[in-house]
């Protein structure tokens, strides 16, 4: 699939090993996949990166295609999917994976921790491969951005993995939006009970660096584990599930379950940049808070009017904290430990997470009252990996995915503008979203843009 431009023999003349350390797809012009280039019958050949977890949910629903190379830095912690996938060629170093394989992939899977997903992203579309990347699409919103830019200019097909975009559910209430069923909305309440919500995947250490220094197990590379990220000595604190929790690793709950539970208000109301942020948070503790995210959060946004649409505020809360109940659904709903209330003036929608899961109309009046309106956007094919297949169709006949990194890149720069808020907390941000940048607050600002540490660039 890759343009005869550049050859194989080419670039690997233009690759030193010290580019390869520091990130050599950036300094190369890559050959373009040509979008719909392949025939819907045939199939795609597919690398997974970071595939324990759910790049093997991910590569799962893929199985319609060829699955050709899989890397991980723990062969232990994934040694499941390599037995599910004997053929595949194995990796630990995506860069490795990329130039030894290069000719033979067209699309990438990425399911590593949030910190790296923005150096392999971006590798795999300079090279001309599709992608899709698990959510939040980055670790920091100048990574984010820039995703956003290389997947417009090198026209790959993208998909970010908030798998519930691609639901019927999200659509009906955005279709219930655009009806003006509850009137204008002035008001979103978002809530998740993570980091406390009794997973694996959910609850996240809330503590000071340890200071023992275990041995590294000889199944994980862990100087590629770590990435761009600054070194510290191997832990199992952090690896394999809770480095959501660690700043330097994760983005917390919000950056967890945001882009799934803030997806629907963001889509319907057209959000956009906000205007300016503001948090609040549990943290007290500097030895604690520049490790962990906080243990409970509430952050406040604020967005300018979008055409008719007046300005909203979107307050998001974590830790099991609970929003303020409007009047219209009653003294005593069940919330769920997951979802969101959109306030209009004539009523309310409850919905819960991944895709608007559990979608409610109140007052309850409004909802036998109300007659479904005419089904006004395209839909995902339902079945087995839904979101996953959009991406792939995406990948054949050219058309843009669900949650493309157009999309997807700017929900994320929300959710992320409000883990800037939490880890400066207290702080009202102004937001200018064309420049990207904190205007009024420097040290808030540095944090839009954290550096890599030697040896790593985008």
């Amino acid at each position: 699939m890759l343009d005869a431009a550049i050859s194989r023999r080419a670039f690997l003349a233009a690759t030193t090993t010290t580019a390869l350390a520091a990130g050599w797809a950036t300094r190369v012009n890559a050959a373009r996949v040509v979008p719909g280039k392949t025939s819907p019958n045939e199939k795609l050949h597919i690398a997974g990166v970071g595939v324990a977890g759910m790049g093997r949910s991910n590569l799962g629903a893929c199985e319609t295609e060829h699955i050709v190379a899989l890397c991980d830095v723990d062969e232990a912690h994934a040694a499941g999917t390599f037995a599910a996938y004997p053929k595949a060629a194995r990796y630990r170093d995506s860069r490795r994976m990329f130039e030894k394989e290069d000719g033979h992939i067209d699309a990438v899977v990425i399911a590593t921790p949030d910190h790296t997903h923005a150096v392999i992203a971006m590798a795999a579309m300079r090279l001309g491969k599709h992608v899709y990347c698990q959510k939040p699409l980055a670790h920091s919103l100048e990574e984010t951005r820039r995703l956003t830019e290389v997947a417009r200019e090198t026209g790959v097909q993208t998909q970010m993995g908030n798998q519930g975009h691609s639901s019927e559910q999200i659509r009906r209430l955005c279709e219930w939006i655009q009806d003006d069923a509850i009137g204008p909305v002035r008001e979103v309440h978002a809530w998740s009970d993570r980091p406390v919500g009794g997973d694996p995947w959910s609850d996240f250490p809330i503590m000071k660096r340890p200071d023992e220094t275990p041995p590294v197990p000889e199944s994980l590379d862990w100087d590629l584990w770590i990435g761009p990220a600054p070194l510290r000595p191997y832990h199992p604190i952090y690896h394999p599930t809770t480095w959501r929790g660690w700043l330097d690793f994760g983005t917390g709950p919000l950056g967890d379950m945001g882009c799934h539970i803030l997806d629907p208000a963001f889509w319907a109301l057209r959000l956009g940049h906000p205007e300016s942020v503001q948090a609040t948070t549990t943290h007290h503790d500097r030895a604690i808070s520049d490790e962990t995210y906080p243990r409970a959060s509430i952050v406040r946004y604020r967005f300018p009017a979008r055409g008719a649409m007046p300005p909203v505020s979107l307050t998001w809360y974590d830790g099991r904290l609970l929003p303020p109940i409007p009047e219209a659904i009653g003294a005593n709903p069940k919330l769920g430990g997951n979802g969101a209330l959109l306030v209009g003036d004539r009523g309310v929608i409850l919905h819960g997470s991944h895709g608007a899961g559990g979608l409610q109309l109140f007052p309850e009046s409004l909802r036998r009252e109300y007659k479904e309106p005419p089904k006004t956007l395209p839909r995902v094919k339902e079945g087995k990996g839904a979101h996953e297949q959009d991406w792939i169709r995406a990948c054949k006949d050219g058309k843009p995915a669900s949650s493309r990194f157009e999309y997807g890149g700017a929900l994320t720069e929300m959710v992320l503008l409000g883990v800037v808020a939490m880890r400066v907390k207290d702080r009202r941000l102004d937001w200018d979203g064309s420049a990207l940048r904190i205007t009024n607050d420097d040290e808030a600002d540095r944090l839009v843009r954290p550096a890599y540490r030697e040896g790593w660039t985008l």
